[in-house]
């Protein structure tokens, strides 16, 4: 039961929401690095280097996954090595604009070892920011380049020609085979680093 009388106060809208944790948003705050905000949704991956002033925050570079198709990305778009990508070409553009390091801002995202964040850090790690954080996290560089994702649909195509059409029906529409996916990611990797490189 919720405490009721004179000296009872509304907490803020957006912590009664579920969307803000206004005690972890302060410790990032306090570190006076801008934050690495990324954000995984069912079919996209975006991240932003955020700045906090008196004003509101600024954001001093982004990236979406929407990005990568202009690049000849023609895989998913919110999968580990979307992710991976969008996070270097954030942290290119970071570095671009002066940015040295800056601290990892999970919002209330449950961290998962491995996971889409992580390699989102990682891409931005690799493009040159110093960022804190523990080296358990990170996702293995096969994974990073959707070999699991390419021997899956090795497998599937095997069993169930079906299945795998239906499966992997995006990637086909694209005119990519999802084995060949890891050559594909470098590809894209390359191009990235070739136009936005420091």
């Amino acid at each position: 039961m919720p405490k009721i009388g004179p000296r009872w106060r509304v907490g803020f809208r957006r912590k009664r929401e579920g969307k803000t944790d206004y005690r972890l948003r302060l410790r990032l705050l306090r570190s006076g690095k801008p934050r690495l905000v990324v954000r995984i949704s069912l079919k996209h991956a975006s991240a932003q280097l955020i700045r906090a002033t008196k004003g509101g925050d600024v954001t001093l570079a982004s990236a979406h996954s929407k990005e990568l198709e202009r690049l000849g990305w023609k895989a998913h778009t919110s999968n580990l090595p979307a992710a991976y990508l969008v996070g270097l070409l954030c942290g290119l553009r970071g570095r671009k604009g002066g940015i040295e390091g800056c601290v990892l801002d999970l919002g209330m995202q449950v961290p998962v070892p491995a996971g889409k964040v992580f390699a989102a850090l990682k891409g931005a790690l690799d493009a040159g920011l110093n960022i804190q954080h523990g080296e358990g996290v990170l996702p293995a560089e096969e994974r990073i380049r959707g070999e699991h994702i390419a021997q899956y649909a090795a497998k599937l195509k095997s069993d169930d020609e079906g299945a795998y059409k239906a499966r992997f029906s995006c990637y086909l529409q694209r005119g990519l085979l999802p084995e060949q996916l890891p050559q594909h990611f470098d590809q894209i990797k390359q191009a990235i680093i070739t136009q936005h490189g420091v």
